[in-house]
């Protein structure tokens, strides 16, 4: 059998390029070394509420071309992201607002908190920043920074926030009025019975095989004067698209780029009908080993008598384990763009996605980007 594409992972970027490609009469088969589909936006049925078994979830975008395309294939809600901060107990609206500044301070208009966090930042005695704290320090001053960023950040990415560069922090949206939504832009929602559904409406018809891995599936050779993978079976596949670990493709021939990864703690907590009050609730103080806690049955409004609960501890990535955030500092950009010319040597692979172009992705750029890649495909 020959197939136009073999598509490496199951997730957004994979399983458009597979929808749009299938619309088009390609032939694509469709594999992901997880047992089920839809990467990490994967959701399960827990006690009736639709665990995010791989972190929260919330689609948002401004562009009505890409919120029209999700809604071809889940109705979403109207849910909207506002995530608190629990501080040693104290609750902070984020991101930074009027509510949160009043509950620092007890200021009640945008120019009284203005004139507090001018009053922070002018008390410094810095003028270049050259490591994340003086870079935040300098764009919200003393209190929002320790309460509210040092201890979470120095968490998420395992070093003092001093070791770290200035540039991960270009800036701090700081808002100067009552509003606690997370997101700027003009659609938002969750698809209403999670996210897996969505994916499996994409990939109706489509040839789907889960729980192995491109390097156990198949190898690549010539045949014909043009390179291609081929399966166990003799299955030919005309390209690749990767949307794994771009080193982990060349074998890492050139070293590891790093990643930050996740670990997860899920319960079921019986006869428990709301344990936070709220989806997401960040804890920012440094000895809480979690970033923040996740309850689900909240991203649909849901009404059980139970509730499920995620504990979510940032992790160093080992080879082996989940990558989730791409550490993008100047060494390992640079050890990217030399992954980036040798995949100029395969033209028969396209590399998309997270992991495969080494950037955090929000969902809507992803499924832009995957347009965009069958776009060029023709």
């Amino acid at each position: 059998m020959n197939y136009d594409y073999l598509i490496v992972g199951a997730g957004l970027f994979g399983s458009v390029f597979a929808h749009e490609m299938h619309k088009k009469g390609r032939r694509v088969l469709l594999i992901d070394k997880r047992e089920h589909i839809a990467g990490n936006i994967f959701t399960e049925d827990v006690a009736g509420i639709q665990v995010h078994r791989y972190g929260a979830h919330i689609f948002h975008t401004s562009d009505k071309k890409i919120w029209d395309y999700v809604n071809r294939f889940a109705e979403f809600n109207h849910y909207i992201n506002s995530p608190i901060a629990n501080y040693k107990g104290e609750i902070y609206n984020l991101p930074f607002n009027m509510n949160t500044f009043n509950r620092m301070w007890g200021v009640v208009t945008p120019e009284q908190a203005k004139e507090r966090i001018s009053e922070q930042i002018a008390d410094l005695p810095i003028t270049e920043p050259s490591n994340l704290e003086e870079q935040a320090l300098s764009l919200v001053g003393r209190d929002v920074y320790e309460k509210l960023v040092q201890g979470y950040t120095e968490k998420q990415w395992g070093r003092p926030c001093r070791e770290l560069p200035a540039f991960i922090i270009k800036r701090l949206p700081l808002r100067f009025t009552y509003d606690n939504n997370y997101f700027n832009d003009r659609y938002q929602g969750i698809p209403v019975g999670g996210y897996t559904i969505m994916v499996e409406k994409m990939l109706e018809g489509i040839e789907v095989k889960t729980g192995i891995s491109y390097q156990e599936f198949a190898a690549e050779q010539e045949l014909d004067g043009r390179v291609c993978a081929v399966d166990r079976d003799g299955n030919t596949y005309e390209k690749i698209v990767y949307t794994g670990m771009i080193d982990e493709y060349f074998d890492y021939a050139l070293g590891y780029l790093e990643y930050r990864s996740l670990r997860f703690e899920t319960e079921t907590l019986a006869d428990c009908e709301n344990y936070q009050g709220n989806a997401v609730v960040n804890y920012t103080e440094r000895e809480i080993p979690y970033t923040r806690v996740i309850e689900h049955k909240h991203f649909e409004f849901g009404m059980q008598k139970d509730t499920v609960v995620t504990r979510e501890y940032p992790a160093v990535w080992k080879e082996g384990e989940e990558p989730y955030y791409p550490i993008n500092d100047e060494k390992n950009d640079t050890l990217f763009q030399k992954y980036q010319e040798m995949a100029k040597t395969k033209p028969h692979v396209i590399f998309g996605g997270r992991l495969g172009q080494y950037r955090y992705y929000d969902m809507d750029k992803v499924i832009a980007q995957a347009l965009a890649a069958v776009e060029a495909e023709g």
